[in-house]
């Protein structure tokens, strides 16, 4: 009896709904980068940021905070439990929202904001409330510093966007960038408004700059890790696999829906994001191989 009892017992607890709840990983996280002294990556879901606390202030990057206009007032909230020193910038990485909004609670704690003037242009055209548009623009280049950091900005040039900036600590031997190269995933969405040859040419630039680590717009994969120098060749690899398969599927008139919903990129099906990405990846190299945009 007291064994059927025991057994009993052990089955309610494996029972489906009924088994003891697993921790959740917490919507809003932030940590210091290993091996820093004063580098940290915010992390809000499925995007993250940066920042760097210097003896002088704190420079902040993208507030990440689309759909939820008060979302920066979160990021500024876990500064705060690192540091009470000000605010003194917030750098736009590029023009998308999902990135960059929700800028205005760091306007409204005094902080200049920096983008490239591309990303300006658009945010004047656009006029989304919660997006305050930059006070300096970066045509190619420019180093900040502040205190005891300096952070170089950089345009390389078309890409994942057009107004993208490549960030680095040269003293940390980090870059933060976001989107262009994903960390251990296959691209997806970022390649509605990609610039597929330009975006080669931009990666081989990133990779002749002198960095080791990278901390991406969107956690590595696996771990939340941080990108290297060989997930940007992987990336290249990658980007010219799929644009010489689609290219052939372009010249046998397949572009857009027969290559769209049949081509597989058989080297890569067993990356993470593989099947949502997928059809991205051809639509945007059939514009390119099937219409010559």
């Amino acid at each position: 009896m007291r064994c059927s009892m025991l057994f009993a017992a052990v089955l309610v607890l494996l029972a489906p709904g009924l088994a003891p709840a697993q921790a959740q990983r917490p919507m809003i996280e932030t940590r210091k980068v290993e091996g820093t002294d004063n580098v940290y990556i915010f992390r809000h879901g499925n995007h993250q940021s940066m920042f760097v606390v210097t003896s002088e202030g704190v420079i902040a990057t993208d507030p990440i905070a689309y759909g939820r206009p008060q979302g920066g007032e979160a990021y500024i909230g876990e500064i705060r439990k690192i540091t009470d020193k000000p605010i003194r910038y917030l750098i736009y990485s590029h023009h998308h929202f999902d990135h960059i909004a929700g800028g205005q609670a760091f306007k409204d704690a005094g902080a200049r904001i920096v983008a490239h003037r591309r990303a300006k242009e658009r945010l004047e055209v656009i006029k989304d409330p919660n997006t305050p548009l930059p006070d300096e623009v970066v045509e190619t280049q420019r180093t900040i510093v502040l205190g005891d950091t300096a952070i170089e900005l950089t345009y390389v040039g078309l890409n994942h966007s057009d107004s993208t900036l490549v960030m680095r600590l040269p003293k940390e031997r980090i870059i933060f960038l976001v989107d262009l190269v994903p960390v251990g995933t296959f691209p997806g969405l970022g390649m509605i408004d990609y610039y597929p040859l330009e975006a080669l040419d931009s990666m081989r630039k990133i990779l002749a700059m002198d960095w080791d680590r990278m901390i991406p717009g969107h956690p590595g994969q696996p771990g939340d890790r941080l990108g290297t120098k060989k997930d940007v060749e992987d990336q290249i690899a990658l980007q010219e696999y799929a644009s010489k398969v689609v290219q052939e599927q372009a010249r046998a008139g397949r572009c857009w829906l027969p290559a769209e919903n049949e081509v597989q990129f058989e080297k890569y099906k067993d990356m993470p994001n593989y099947a949502m990405g997928r059809p991205y990846v051809v639509r945007r190299y059939c514009g390119l191989w099937g219409r010559g945009t």
